[in-house]
């Protein structure tokens, strides 16, 4: 939130009533602090602290309030002579709030709001003597309210509680002892114990052990993976089967349960277009039914003299007009996309990029680690000159063992896991864009791309082009020897995820830094319509705009930190989350399982979503614009409106949470 509008920064008002609010208070009025309370937000829609919990002067007000109506109407019980007081005293403590309410919000300048509705249209109705229905419409009106916000509380609460997987407190190992301690103080360095069943509590490197993680809290993923010494664990991951002892790498505030929480509540905070449009609408739609009303009532009234009638006409259309459906339902529908989403491993932040996802007509992917595993395997040994294909690896292998870069990283692997045995060069040479000179004795090996070799003078008899995949040659004292053949291998749901995007009328695209023959090897195989290759990172930029100028709206998914401006350009840009912080960072979604299928499931329920969103709208305009026309035709009593009025908020508030249970 903007800390120059006085916004606390971990403010959650979750009133659902479209306003922009500014917290003035530290405290909400139920205790709970940095939380909008009811006075502060000036909204009137209640306590906006997110804990679901009910104020208790709310609840008892209603309960005795509406067991006196209901014995005064009903049961007879109050004698006629104190019938009158019992209703004002029954009003008094029904409808105090909302009066109190419209009047505050009328001093800031609120006017026009369901509390002035409401407040006009009761005191309306006391004016005409139809005093049992002024404590009735408010009874019903509080009463269709209390189930309302208990129901988009309860949707809420369990949203956040679903994705909330922050560990209270952790088992810290000091001298071969376990201290429980609270999961805030657990620093980078410290040595947990993961037991059978526990949650993996912070982000972590296994240290000692071997077992089965859970992973389906975070990726979504049902199938279990082996984790081993070495290996990143994740917070929120579950420990199945055998104990682990773990190396913390980030503290609580920076683990992917702290992260998926917080993208969650800033995703909630963030307004979609069609919210800002009900806000404006609202605006315009309130002050235009309240002098709807006024005409309403004087108008037939001084031309027939039967103001009684006309006014309470005019008294039903108010209380019909109030646009509680709206500012309930479609906030909420925008806020369970999100918690499904979260739930399939996919993050939103914020509604506007459900809106924005469910527009797009064009995905553009990155081809290492998005469309491809991001694994260099080596695939194939070719010698020459009568060599064997073992001591070229070996003798590549010895040199790259100085390198990080992951074809270096492949190579060295193949080689230790067929057991050779690598000499590692007394000086070596790394030469940007062409590879590595190593010096083993009086041998100088060469290990590279052709333009090494060339810049050594070696003659290249039996070299033949690869047809795919990135070539190491290897050459020994100006000598070739022979030809290794690396490859990263397309992930396993690539072909069917494209497949399924093309079926939905989206063009797929690949912008890579690789050479145009590798990259339309992997577009050839995922199925990717357009190719851009050898592409450096404010080239993809400029070719991600070309594409947008051609399809219009297009989504880029990306992992790499080279991919971070791309990713902050695209209209969506969406980050695998096995990829680079930066990448996270600058998305507008992140796939948790760094699955290929979840940019179908995250265009599904933007789709799902905005459609509820939207139908939402137009029921609800719909049925208020029918009991609207059948009010001023005298076909709609006050009693009928409120229960239409309550009974179209609730069926909204029915269809936003659909979206929760809907599988993706």
């Amino acid at each position: 939130m903007d800390k120059d509008k006085h916004h606390h920064e971990d403010c959650c008002c979750s009133c659902s009533c479209s306003e922009d609010h500014t917290c003035k208070e530290e405290v909400c009025s139920c205790g709970h602090e940095n939380s909008c309370s009811e006075d502060s937000c000036g909204c009137g829609c209640g306590c906006g602290c997110g804990c679901g919990e009910e104020h208790e002067g709310n609840t008892w007000e209603l309960a005795l309030g509406g067991v006196l109506f209901l014995v005064t109407e009903l049961f007879g019980v109050v004698p006629e002579a104190y019938e009158l007081y019992a209703l004002v005293l029954a009003y008094l403590l029904l409808g105090w709030r909302i009066v109190w309410k419209s009047l505050q919000n009328i001093l800031k300048g609120n006017i026009f709001d369901e509390n002035f509705l409401m407040t006009i249209a009761t005191l309306g109705a006391f004016a005409i003597k139809a005093w049992d229905e002024a404590v009735g419409v408010m009874f019903f009106y509080r009463l269709g309210e209390y189930f309302e916000h208990r129901a988009v509380e309860r949707s809420r609460s369990q949203i956040m509680e679903a994705v909330d997987m922050r560990p209270e407190v952790v088992n810290l190992l000091v001298n071969d002892e376990v201290k429980v301690v609270p999961a805030s103080e657990a620093k980078v360095g410290d040595i947990l114990l993961v037991r059978v069943g526990d949650r993996i509590p912070l982000d972590s490197i296994v240290v000692e052990g071997v077992s089965l993680v859970d992973t389906s809290p975070i990726t979504g993923e049902p199938v279990p993976v082996k984790c081993k010494s070495g290996d990143l664990v994740m917070s929120g991951c579950v420990n199945t089967s055998a104990m682990l002892k773990v190396r913390v790498e980030k503290v609580l505030a920076e683990s992917m349960v702290t992260k998926i929480l917080r993208s969650v509540e800033t995703a909630a905070e963030s307004k979609p277009a069609i919210d800002k449009f009900i806000t404006r609408f609202a605006k315009v739609y309130t002050p235009f039914v309240v002098v709807v009303a006024l005409l309403t009532a004087i108008v037939p009234s001084i031309i027939t003299g039967n103001w009684e009638e006309w006014v309470y006409t005019a008294l039903t259309f108010l209380v019909i007009s109030c646009p509680c459906a709206l500012v309930l339902s479609v906030p909420l529908a925008f806020f369970s996309g999100i918690g499904v989403a979260s739930k399939n491993g996919i993050l939103f932040k914020g509604g506007v990029v459900i809106e924005a996802l469910k527009n797009i007509h064009a995905v553009v992917m990155d081809k290492t680690g998005t469309i491809t595993k991001g694994e260099f395997v080596l695939q194939n040994v070719k010698p020459v000159n009568g060599v064997g294909a073992d001591e070229v690896l070996a003798l590549c292998a010895g040199v790259e063992r100085a390198s990080t870069h992951p074809i270096a990283i492949s190579i060295v692997n193949a080689a230790n896991e067929r057991g050779l045995k690598l000499i590692r060069p007394d000086k070596f040479e790394e030469i940007a864009g062409e590879g590595l000179v190593g010096e083993c004795g009086k041998d100088k090996i060469l290990c590279g791309n052709l333009r090494l070799l060339k810049r050594f003078g070696v003659e290249l008899a039996g070299y033949e082009e690869a047809s795919s995949g990135s070539e190491v040659l290897v050459a020994k004292n100006n000598v070739y020897l022979g030809q290794l053949v690396i490859s990263d291998s397309l992930k396993a749901d690539a072909k069917s995820a494209v497949a399924k995007l093309k079926e939905q009328g989206l063009v797929t695209a690949m912008l890579t830094g690789d050479s145009q023959k590798e990259a339309e090897s992997i577009a050839l195989q995922a199925g990717v319509d357009e190719v851009r290759a050898k592409l450096l990172p404010q080239e993809k930029l400029s070719e991600l705009q070309a594409l947008r100028e051609k399809y219009c709206a297009v989504m880029f998914v990306g992992d790499g930190i080279n991919d971070a401006p791309v990713l902050a350009g695209a209209d969506v840009g969406a980050a695998m989350g096995s990829g680079a912080d930066a990448a996270i960072e600058a998305a507008d979604v992140v796939f948790m399982n760094s699955e290929v299928a979840s940019i179908n499931k995250a265009i599904a329920i933007a789709k799902e979503t905005s459609t509820i969103a939207w139908q939402n709208v137009v029921f609800a305009l719909g049925v208020k614009g029918i009991i609207m026309v059948a009010g001023l035709l005298g076909y709609a009593s006050m009693w009928g409106a409120v229960f239409a009025d309550t009974g179209v908020a609730m069926l909204c508030v029915l269809n936003s949470v659909r979206v929760l249970y809907k599988k993706f």
